[in-house]
C-alpha cells in the first residue's frame, strides 16, 4: 500500500455563527469569530490518497488527475469566496476548519480514480491543522 499527498493552497473568508443562539450568545461563543463581516485565512490542503501501485503507470493515481480533481471540486468552490455565503454547504453548517475539511472530504470521496481518498489535513494557520479520515 502506497500513500501519496497532493498539496493546494487557497485563501477564503468566513465568520462563526450559529442562528440557534442569541446574538449574545454567539459574542460568548465565538467572540470576534462572530463579526458578520468575516476574517479571512490562507488554507494549505493536503489530499492523500491510497492504492496499489499500478505495475503498467507506476502510480498510485496519476497527479495531475488528482490536480484536476481538487481544483475542480475544491479550488473552484472556495478559492476567494466568503465561505457562509458563497458555498451552500456553510449557509447551514458553521464553517469551522473541522467542517471545512468534512465539507472537502465529501466533495472528493469517490473521485480519485484508482487511489482511494485516505486523508484531508487542512491548515488554517501554521501551527493548526485538522486531519479528517472520513466517517
Amino acid at each position: 500500500m502506497v500513500f501519496v499527498t497532493r498539496r493546494a493552497e487557497f485563501s477564503a473568508s468566513h465568520y462563526y455563527h450559529n442562528p440557534e443562539l442569541t446574538p449574545e450568545e454567539n459574542q460568548r461563543v465565538f467572540g470576534k469569530l462572530n463579526n458578520p463581516h468575516g476574517h479571512g485565512h490562507n488554507y494549505v490542503l493536503d489530499v492523500t490518497v491510497q492504492g496499489d501501485v499500478d505495475p503498467r503507470t507506476g502510480m498510485v493515481v496519476d497527479l495531475k488527475d488528482l490536480k484536476q480533481i481538487i481544483e475542480t471540486e475544491v479550488m473552484q468552490a472556495m478559492d476567494h469566496r466568503f465561505l457562509n455565503e458563497e458555498v451552500p454547504a456553510f449557509r447551514e453548517v458553521i464553517p469551522t476548519t473541522e467542517n471545512i475539511a468534512r465539507e472537502i472530504w465529501w466533495r472528493l470521496q469517490g473521485k480519485t480514480g484508482a487511489g482511494r481518498l485516505y486523508r484531508v489535513r487542512l491548515y488554517e494557520t501554521a501551527d493548526l491543522y485538522v486531519d479528517y479520515y472520513g466517517e
